[in-house]
């Protein structure tokens, strides 16, 4: 799925804005990186950022697509989801919103809750440290999923038509 051209636009009009004001170099690499994750309503891991950008800039490098996104995560232009030591998703959407994150599949999608936004910081967090920000992740099994889940079940409980059951056969072992 495709983000809406004219959020791609905004997002790349406050990309360059925040770029040039930190004194970086607009590279046509960091411009594509960005723009692969603007244009996507998937949260591309790196890998997946690399394929994509690959098949405009047969020069790119994973490293390159590696340390660019480190760098706009950096200067505060695109943000990330999931646990550090699995593979980070990034996410040019920098507006208030959630996850769903399906445990099947890894599809993720955007989605807003004003109740969800609303809930209060635990005081066992404060202590922990300062907070900067905060989202709800929900996992579950998105409807693709849950739907190959229910027919993969329905399909092993399933008998075998009359006829064709499974028949046990007994073998004697010889020398006992």
């Amino acid at each position: 799925m495709k983000v809406d051209e004219n959020e791609v636009r905004r997002r790349l009009g406050h990309f360059e804005a925040v770029v040039r004001a930190a004194g970086v170099r607009l590279t046509h690499q960091r411009l594509e990186v960005f723009r692969e994750v603007a244009g996507s309503l998937d949260h591309p891991d790196a890998e997946a950022v690399f394929r994509a950008v690959r098949k405009r800039l047969r020069t790119v490098s994973l490293d390159t697509v590696y340390r660019t996104l480190r760098l706009l995560e950096d200067l505060g232009v695109l943000g990330t989801l999931g646990p550090r030591r699995e593979s980070m998703r990034f996410d040019a959407n920098l507006a208030s919103h959630h996850h769903y994150v399906c445990l099947r599949c890894g599809l993720v999608r955007d989605f807003e809750s004003a109740d969800m936004s609303a809930l209060p910081i635990p005081a066992e967090v404060r202590e922990v440290g300062e907070v900067h920000g905060t989202f709800v992740e929900v996992r579950g099994f998105c409807r693709a999923c849950e739907g190959k889940r229910q027919e993969e079940s329905t399909a092993k409980h399933q008998k075998r038509p009359k006829g064709q059951e499974r028949r046990r056969t007994w073998r004697r072992r010889s020398g006992s």
